[in-house]
């Protein structure tokens, strides 16, 4: 790129942090440290032309699990390590909350339900009977009981007569949240150079040398919040997994509300401006969705309409308005690994699917680490 004095001036010359990915981490991450260190210069590193990843392409649920998902963890983690999780979870909606408040990233507290395909009784009954152990392990969270059981009031088909209910539960619209972030950011002077993508980095302990597809430059400290494309730039254990999701023309007399997960959490749909918006099925093809590549396929969404007609919006007219795809960080355990990597280096990645929940407190942690 042919740079004038003025732009190396102005946005490449004493960079003190430099963050690559301006999702909900690299976003967060940047608030706190102008917070941290007011007279830093910061500066964004982003390879789209919005956000990537998932921070702009979530279903904008305000959750932390559900309850056959918790039950699920329990199989490969402490009851502490789910505990700690879930912990961090809720203080991390609070966070995001707080920090840009609920009128701004459209919060509402309609619930969130779990419901049971009807051929599955095992893993409804399952539920049913470790309900009260579950909400005594989460009493120390919330002082209260979390989870219960009620009637199908919505109507929907092919499921077991009861559903899990979830009165902590929330939903947000994303494209709200992200651009309340954005302008936050911005307001503080922080700069974000988009369609740069990083090549390469180094870090010789007085500085890091970064090169992008544009340029090359130097910056004191840098921190990388890319979460599923995380692989591409550091050696730690993410990947990516894509989930697909589609929404439908808008509903009259919609009488649907809150957040709805099905079948074990791969699937979620939710009531947004009088419309189902409807992701998951990643579990049908776990290796295909293994992927960085932006895309949808024939079969995960063949099964969305199917499960739309039959099962959430039996006897009524809809029709698909559109469909997209966002690229999570998963890996063996939940948890998001935040850490140092080398002298000036940092990154906090592998979220997990829980991006809205924690992307905050990630940002936070993440700072937290600079000395």
């Amino acid at each position: 790129m042919d740079l004038s004095y003025w732009e190396i001036k102005t946005w490449f010359t004493k960079v003190d942090f430099t963050i690559v990915g301006s999702g909900i981490v690299g976003l967060n991450t940047a608030l706190w440290l102008k917070n941290r260190f007011p007279n830093s210069q910061i500066l964004i590193l982003e390879k789209g032309i919005l956000p990537q990843g998932a921070s702009t392409k979530n279903a904008g649920f305000a959750c932390f699990g559900s309850l056959s998902e918790i039950i699920d963890d329990l199989k490969s983690h402490s009851e502490q390590e789910v505990l700690s999780l879930i912990r961090k979870r809720a203080n991390g909606l609070l966070l995001l909350r707080e920090t840009l408040g609920d009128e701004a990233i459209g919060y509402k507290e309609y619930g969130g339900y779990e419901l049971f395909p009807k051929e599955n009784e095992e893993l409804y009954n399952s539920c049913k009977e470790q309900q009260k152990d579950i909400n005594k392990l989460l009493s120390p969270v919330f002082k209260e009981d979390v989870f219960s059981f009620r009637e199908n009031s919505f109507n929907f088909k092919n499921i077991q007569t009861e559903y899990c209910f979830n009165k902590f539960e929330g939903q947000i619209d994303t494209g709200k949240m992200m651009s309340e972030l954005l302008k936050k950011v911005l307001s503080l002077g922080i700069k974000i150079i988009n369609n740069c993508v990083v090549e390469s980095f180094s870090d010789d302990l007085s500085a890091v040398k970064i090169k992008t597809n544009h340029l090359e430059f130097q910056t004191s400290k840098l921190l990388i919040a890319t979460n599923g494309f995380a692989s591409r730039l550091m050696g730690e254990e993410v990947k990516p997994a894509r989930a697909q999701v589609l929404i439908t023309k808008p509903i009259n007399n919609l009488h649907i509300k809150g957040t709805f997960h099905l079948d074990r959490g791969y699937y979620y749909f939710r009531n947004i401006d009088n419309r189902i918006l409807f992701g998951g099925g990643r579990h049908l093809d776990f290796k295909t969705e293994e992927t960085e590549e932006f895309n949808q396929t024939e079969r995960i969404q063949n099964n969305l309409e199917h499960i739309l007609k039959e099962t959430i919006l039996p006897n009524i007219n809809f029709e698909i308005d559109h469909r997209w795809s966002g690229i999570m960080g998963v890996g063996k355990q939940k948890s998001a690994i935040v850490k140092q990597l080398s002298n000036n280096i940092y990154c906090g990645v592998r979220l997990g699917g829980m991006g809205v929940a924690i992307g905050s407190i990630v940002g936070k942690d993440l700072v937290d680490l600079i000395e």
